[in-house]
């Protein structure tokens, strides 16, 4: 099957999103077992980056199904994906990601995907309701025609707000789950240990450590690969439903249907993101490791378990529920709460709240950002 270019060039350039996911992210999977020096930065990003793509054989022969690229795929309604927009979002999610891993800010490569993919979907509906009331009203003015665009923009459902809004909610909800979990297992794990000689249950951890970080890398891949295959995935469908349309069986078949068909039809795009990923992870992120590792708090190996082993239960559920969060919020959670159970002060609050804001700022950004880009796009084709 011949693609069109823009299709190649979407394919391309999300696979490059994923790789750059894997260098942004490595901190996630690598930061507290670097700082406990259980393993060697390189060690532990080529640990992590073997489980990352592990998730691909969890996902496609244990699991059975790619819940969360589903999700990805459905934030938009189907009446206002293009190409255009798909390559508008990836390219603001790129640009983002890129910017934050630059200044070392720890912010959601998952976020930035979504933002950007709602920005340019909600920029395109604009245009198309503009160019409508233009067309309607050949005496109105730029202004009114704006007006009017943003009247009918907010009656139509642009955003599948039943995807969406528990995304939003777990920009909160998944670090203070992974908190709550780490402080759990933190005490557990202190209450048993407590007769235990420090050396020997030291030496324990690191042991340990090396289980909890593959069961977080696993959990990662699992959360984050799926995010690209989403897009990877809407677009697929646009191209099969819209461009070839007619008796193509993706046309024929039930919209609820058509991206676990895609899954299977076009398994090579499952498999090609959790290698990128795992890619990106064994490129490393070793600006970030610092903020995630230390500047938080201070994290030995009974607390590296624990907070990797917080993470990985969260992101499991996430996934079963199909729920894309944010693996940096997550272990970022994960990591205050064995600070909590030391004392509040062992937590660096400054750090923390300077990454809420990055957080909370990370889809309003990515999605003006996509905005934008759409209209250059549109401008210069």
């Amino acid at each position: 099957m011949d693609f069109p270019l823009l299709l190649i060039i979407i394919i391309g350039l999300a696979l490059i999103f994923d790789f750059i996911n894997g260098f942004h992210d490595a901190a996630n999977s690598i930061a507290t077992i670097v700082s406990t020096k259980v393993l060697t930065p390189f060690q532990a990003v080529a640990w992590a980056a073997l489980w990352n793509f592990a998730a691909f054989f969890v996902a496609m022969y244990i699991i059975g199904e790619f819940k969360i690229g589903n999700t990805i795929a459905k934030t938009v309604n189907e009446d206002f994906i293009n190409l255009e927009v798909i390559f508008s979002g990836l390219i603001a999610a790129i640009f983002w990601n890129l910017l934050t891993w630059w200044f070392g800010i720890p912010s959601s490569s998952s976020h930035t995907l979504i933002g950007g993919f709602l920005g340019a979907a909600l920029m395109h509906a604009l245009m198309l309701d503009y160019h409508a009331v233009a067309a309607a009203h050949p005496d109105y003015n730029v202004f009114q025609n704006l007006g009017e665009a943003f009247q009918k923009l907010f009656t139509q459902s642009v955003v599948k707000y039943e995807k969406v809004i528990p995304i939003f909610l777990f920009i909160f909800m998944a670090p203070i789950i992974g908190m709550i979990v780490s402080v759990i297992i933190t005490l557990i794990i202190v209450n048993i240990s407590k007769n235990t000689n420090p050396h020997k249950a030291d030496s324990q951890f690191k042991k340990w450590q090396l289980f909890s970080s593959a069961l977080f890398s696993l959990g990662h891949g699992l959360n984050d690969a799926q995010k690209v295959m989403g897009i990877i995935g809407a677009a697929v469908i646009y191209y099969h439903v819209t461009m070839i349309g007619g008796s193509d069986p993706y046309a024929m078949m039930e919209s609820s249907e058509r991206f676990k068909h895609f899954s299977t039809d076009y398994i090579w795009v499952p498999f090609v993101s959790f290698l990128a990923i795992g890619l990106g992870t064994m490129s490393g992120g070793w600006k970030i490791v610092k903020t995630m590792g230390t500047r938080i708090t201070k994290v030995t190996p009974l607390e590296g378990v624990s907070a990797e082993t917080a993470g990985a239960i969260t992101l499991f559920l996430t996934d079963h529920l199909g729920i894309p969060v944010s693996t940096t919020h997550t272990i970022t959670g994960s990591i205050i709460g064995v600070g909590l159970t030391k004392r509040v002060s062992a937590v660096r609050w400054g750090v923390t709240v300077s990454l809420l804001w990055a957080w909370i700022l990370t889809i309003p950004v990515s999605a003006i950002i996509a905005a934008v880009t759409y209209l250059l796009v549109t401008a210069v084709t």
